[in-house]
């Protein structure tokens, strides 16, 4: 056990976070470290602007953050659009804002999934209430990341700067068409910052600039633009933008504060509010991460494992499906049976997972174990095709957890299963893709705590 539980929990604050916004990137469409990117270009306009020591702390984890209401709005996108919501939301940071253009990114986007009849539906709704969507999805995405920040104990200035990301100079943005200095400034060099990276990184550094003089006084702050037209001058500060280390350069500037090492307590604050980022995904997968957490650790109980291994079991059954965030919810939510491709880029989650926690140094031999809760016994599961021996028992116990949790939820494909039925269900796989000993550790728990499983299982339907 103790060669896949991590024997130091001394990873800062910024680490922590700064390796977990990947899969923010991943669900909000944009290519690994679009956060990073951001928060060194913000950062340096921050310091071009002379903000003292707390003000960066609150800027830096501001635009880290900018993104955590993401998840939240994916299926919402994915019905209204009839499409990939990763590659919507992709497409419109660097859509044509011009009446005809936001057209014709409709006319090219929506529907993409549907046939043609559908399409012609999704395009003509699009066209009339799409303004209406486009605020409401907004709203849904600001509101939840603002709580986050909350919930991760940052100032209400963080909060409010996240709420207001999508707000325009000149009060043509949303969620309320906050204009000018009114929108507080935090947001303000967030979205210069995510313009700029957006542009650059698909486009280049001239379209970058071209982008930010063409929204100065529309979109954007004027007087930031002219700051960050000046910064983007400098080689010192463009050339780690296209370079490997980008994530080093960005800890290297990090405020003190935000250097100084997580406690547990801090450590499962931020894993719990990444697990409920993962399951705002799905309307199907609400409260999945935490119940995997609660069962694995009464699985883990049961077998008398000591709470420091109970722990980190705890930790890794959280943050399980964070590569889901990196699948379209067009996948996500099939009502029927996924085809071959798509079952392959489900498949791809649990690779984005381990891709995703390798990124904190001290985890990254529990990443490989948190990561492979769909290996099978047999050597028949993915992503790595690992057989019995090379299954650790922290992976056999999440993965009980979640097969009872997944059988025992709705889904968009099937109702709920009953926990007796999906005991029944679950047998048949004991032995090749679940433990023994997990399983009978399971089936006294619920024996024995009826009713403490019933209670779970409620808030999954």
């Amino acid at each position: 056990m103790t060669n896949y539980i991590p024997q130091t929990t001394t990873i800062s604050q910024s680490e922590l976070i700064l390796s977990l916004t990947t899969a923010l990137d991943m669900t909000e469409g944009q290519p690994v470290e679009h956060c990073m990117r951001c928060c060194w270009i913000g950062m340096h306009i921050g310091k071009a602007l002379q903000l003292n020591e707390q003000q960066l702390y609150d800027l830096f984890f501001t635009i880290l953050l900018k993104d955590t209401g993401c998840s939240s709005n994916a299926a919402r996108i994915c019905q209204l659009y009839g499409t990939d919501e990763r590659q919507l939301k992709n497409g419109f940071k660097t859509m044509d804002t011009s009446l005809i253009g936001a057209v014709r990114f409709v006319m090219k986007n929506a529907g993409s999934n549907q046939n043609w009849y559908e399409r012609l539906r999704t395009t003509l709704d699009i066209l009339k209430n799409g303004p209406q969507y486009a605020k409401e999805v907004i709203y849904t995405r600001c509101t939840r990341g603002a709580d986050i920040a909350r919930e991760l104990l940052f100032d209400e200035e963080v909060a409010l700067s996240i709420y207001n990301l999508d707000e325009h100079w000149d009060g043509g943005g949303s969620p309320h068409g906050v204009a000018g200095s009114a929108i507080p400034l935090y947001a303000r060099i967030a979205l210069t910052s995510q313009i700029i990276d957006v542009f650059h990184y698909s486009q280049g550094m001239s379209a970058a600039i071209k982008e930010l003089r063409k929204r100065s006084g529309t979109w954007l702050d004027p007087e930031l633009v002219i700051i960050a037209i000046n910064l983007l001058k400098q080689e010192a500060i463009v050339a780690p933008l296209s370079a490997d280390t980008i994530s080093e350069q960005v800890l290297a500037i990090a405020p003190v504060g935000a250097r100084e090492a997580t406690t547990d307590d801090y450590f499962d604050r931020i894993v719990r509010a990444f697990g409920s980022i993962i399951d705002a995904k799905s309307p199907f997968t609400s409260g999945h991460s935490e119940r995997v957490a609660l069962f694995s650790d009464m699985i883990a109980t049961e077998l008398g494992l000591p709470e420091a291994d109970r722990l980190w079991i705890r930790r890794g059954a959280r943050l399980h499906d964070l590569g889901k965030l990196g699948v379209s919810n067009t996948i996500l939510d099939k009502p029927g049976k996924l085809d071959e491709d798509e079952w392959e880029a489900m498949k791809q989650h649990a690779s984005y997972t381990y891709d995703i926690l390798k990124l904190i140094t001290p985890l990254e031999r529990f990443a490989y174990v948190a990561a492979s809760h769909h290996e099978k016994l047999d050597g028949t599961g993915y992503p790595n095709g690992l057989r019995d021996e090379d299954i650790s028992l922290v992976t056999r116990i999440i993965t009980t957890a979640d097969i009872f949790d997944a059988i025992t939820a709705e889904r968009p494909y099937r109702k709920a299963v009953p926990a007796e039925k999906t005991l029944d269900i679950m047998q048949g796989s004991v032995g090749t893709a679940i433990d023994s000993r997990c399983f009978d550790a399971l089936k006294r728990i619920i024996a024995t705590q009826p009713d403490e499983i019933a209670k779970l299982i409620s808030l999954n339907t």
